[in-house]
């Protein structure tokens, strides 16, 4: 007998007849013999439903007290799937009960929107695996220390099902999305992208950073972090098919390098539109800049991610970072209403329509030239480049928004990632 933890994005808990299939996978595993644990998201659309409603009466909520209230809000879509997935199982004659964060309960930290786990008390889970139920715990929610519900971010329930795992020493955490795996780049992109049959935690965790939206990176950095063996997984095959024939038509997160993954010089193409970037004109280049112009952004829970700070010119030089779009306006007014006067700079700019593309392959640490291919693949394209950023395994490109597909495609086929990787 196994402890599995299931993951089903809002996309598997689309209507009640998906639901209704979700239901019959879980209890061909359970039948099998195995101990399910089930994290569920929201339905699909209803996140963004309910906090469009917020929206409507709070247009621009950013203070602590109006972000709390919208994490009580979002965080009712979970509820009402895991209670809809428990009455789906109980038709199937499973022995089956939910619980909401709280109840488990998974504790965070009291950032709103973007809380990060600290623990979970899987004692009443234990209990009632031991009893031989089915636990199905809301994703992407959790409660403080002061008993406020917290939400985790977009893609928050992957985070879930992973630290449920972590925390309960799972055999196996299965990621069920609306894809079949982890492919070389989107298909909606590259029509030619393919399936990657297992990908090292390594790349999983860049490719999750810079963009690709089948793991949230949280999740990743669990897995990594406490070893949880992880599976993507399309919860659109048939319910009915062989536990083994499911499995291998996903993709394996792996923690070993093997032969295969050598072969491949860059595994995929990650992308972003979701960027926006900042300069700081004309700030005295002297120790402590850096610090006195991001300190700010910190201290209000804004996550940067990439930095460039100019060649110094007459005792001045020009700082750039990149933010979320989400966080672009906050920032900006941040910038100009505090740090701007506090460091003397000429000016504040902003341009929310760029991207970020990104190749990433463990390959690269061995192969000479990997970079320099993307940069000429991008000048053929015509495509300027705004900034960059690498690390062993990847390259990361800033470049203007509109020309986001045409660098994925260009890349995608320039590094023949439509050609599947030689038999060792």
């Amino acid at each position: 007998m196994a402890l599995i933890v299931h993951k089903y994005g809002g996309t598997s808990m689309g209507s009640t007849e998906r639901i209704r299939n979700v239901a019959l996978r879980v209890a061909k595993w359970v039948r099998a013999g195995h101990q399910l644990v089930v994290v569920p998201s929201a339905m699909s659309g209803e996140t963004n439903r309910l906090l469009g409603l917020a929206r409507e009466l709070a247009p621009t909520p950013t203070s602590a007290a109006a972000e709390r209230e919208l994490d009580a809000i979002a965080a009712t879509g979970e509820q009402v799937s895991v209670g809809l997935l428990a009455l789906a199982l109980q038709a199937q004659g499973l022995d089956a009960v939910s619980y909401a964060g709280w109840q488990v309960p998974i504790a965070t930290d009291s950032a709103f929107t973007k809380a990060r786990i600290e623990r979970i008390d899987d004692t009443r889970v234990r209990a009632d695996l031991a009893a031989g139920k089915v636990v199905i715990i809301t994703g992407f929610q959790g409660i403080d220390g002061q008993g406020n519900v917290t939400t985790l971010g977009r893609g928050g329930s992957d985070t879930s099902a992973v630290a449920v795992a972590a925390a309960m020493k799972a055999d196996e955490c299965l990621i069920y999305t609306d894809v079949d795996g982890v492919d070389t780049t989107d298909p909606r992109i590259v029509p030619e992208a393919r399936r990657l049959a297992s990908i090292s935690f390594e790349e999983m965790l860049e490719m999750a950073s810079l963009g690709s939206k089948v793991l949230q990176i949280r999740s990743v950095e669990f897995a990594g972090k406490y070893r949880v063996p992880l599976r993507v997984l399309s919860s659109f095959t048939p319910w009915d098919i062989a536990i083994d024939e499911e499995a291998r038509s996903g993709t394996l997160i792996t923690f070993e390098e093997d032969e295969k993954m050598e072969q491949a010089v860059v595994s995929g193409i990650a992308f972003n539109r979701d960027e926006a970037k900042i300069t700081v004109m004309g700030v005295p280049d002297r120790p402590g800049i850096a610090y006195q112009i991001l300190g700010p952004v910190a201290d209000a829970n804004i996550d940067i991610d990439m930095i460039i700070q100019n060649v110094s010119h007459d005792g001045k030089t020009d700082f750039s970072f990149t933010v979320h779009r989400n966080d672009y306006a906050k920032t900006l007014d941040l910038l100009k209403s505090k740090v701007a006067p506090a460091t003397n700079a000429a000016q504040v700019l902003g341009d929310p329509k760029i991207c970020k593309v990104s190749i990433v392959g463990i390959g690269m640490r061995s192969h000479v030239g990997v970079a320099s291919k993307m940069f000429r693949t991008l000048s053929e394209e015509g495509i300027n480049i705004q900034m960059i950023s690498t690390s062993e395994i990847k390259t990361s490109v800033v470049i203007d928004e509109k020309y986001m597909e045409l660098a994925v495609r260009a890349l995608h086929k320039a590094f023949e990632l439509e050609q599947p990787v030689p038999a060792a």
